[in-house]
């Protein structure tokens, strides 16, 4: 019984080790873009963690990427970006306010444009420091759920930052609101519980 349970073992390790070849080929090919000196985000704060909040969070993501994308699609300076969207940010909180109350979540919104703190964030190889940044930011109610960020200029929103890692900063922080956790970092979380467990009852 012993050695069928080796056997076993020795299978999940070859596997896992696949698997992490995989995903290194995985990333090569698709390297994560470096935020440029000069760039223009988006940021949006949902009012809860509630399954309810968050939705609503992702539903304002869509429509206003969609709208600011279009905005953004032919320019070539940040300059430009910046002046078009600071005169159209009333479009956009008209934008915030319409989904609201089509899903009749009865919160306040907020739309402002300026320098915005970000935390730390490791982005596959990546690390992107903590620090103010030019940006939209969206409080939807109190702000207090996960919140959800992406570049807008250059136009970048198809990379959803906020699913990297997040890197825990030295000293006493104005706590940040939490960032989405993706899918996938959540089953590695669990395969690697699973391993420890496994390994555990072996030993």
């Amino acid at each position: 019984m012993k050695k069928y349970v080796i056997i076993y073992f020795i299978l999940l390790l070859i596997g896992a080790h696949g698997h992490l070849l995989y995903n290194q080929s995985f990333a090569k090919a698709n390297e994560p873009v470096v935020i440029p000196d000069e760039a223009i985000r988006l940021r949006i704060l949902a009012n809860s963690d509630s399954d309810e909040d968050q939705a609503l969070k992702r539903e304002i993501r869509d429509r206003v990427n969609e709208e600011i994308n279009q905005w953004v699609a032919d320019l070539t300076s940040v300059e430009a970006a910046r002046e078009l969207i600071k005169s159209r940010l009333p479009i956009i909180q008209g934008i915030a306010e319409e989904v609201v109350k089509e899903k009749q979540a009865g919160q306040e919104v907020q739309v402002d444009f300026g320098t915005v703190r970000f935390p730390t964030k490791l982005y596959g190889q990546f690390l992107y420091p903590a620090g103010e940044y030019e940006a939209i930011l969206i409080t939807l109610g109190k702000g207090e759920g996960a919140n959800w960020w992406c570049v807008l200029f250059p136009p970048l929103c198809f990379l959803d930052f906020s699913n990297g890692e997040a890197v825990k900063e030295e000293g006493p922080k104005k706590e940040e609101p939490k960032e989405e956790t993706s899918n996938e970092e959540k089953q590695q979380v669990e395969v690697k519980f699973f391993l420890v467990e496994f390994l555990s009852k072996l030993f």
